[in-house]
């Protein structure tokens, strides 16, 4: 299982249509929920978002998905939770 790369960082930038916290655009989210989305289509979705985010956003994206991954929460649910 191939966990969605939401890391409840959700605002849109209007210009690009692009999520600020996981690069995906609104379409990509609708497809990730859906049952039948294959692991194939997934992994190639997390490539391309990857290649849209640079800099600081791609280090925060990676720091907090794979504390996702490793964890079962993103970084930012995590703090909100120590408040």
């Amino acid at each position: 299982m191939i966990i969605s790369p939401c890391i409840s960082i959700c605002k849109t930038d209007p210009t690009t249509g692009y999520c600020y916290g996981c690069g995906r655009n609104n379409d990509e989210k609708k497809i990730w929920k859906l049952e039948n989305t294959s692991d194939d289509w997934k992994q190639t979705n997390l490539f391309e978002i990857k290649k849209r985010l640079s800099g600081w956003q791609l280090e925060s994206f990676e720091e907090s998905y794979n504390h996702k991954i490793k964890n079962g929460i993103s970084l930012f649910k995590k703090s909100l939770l120590n408040e």
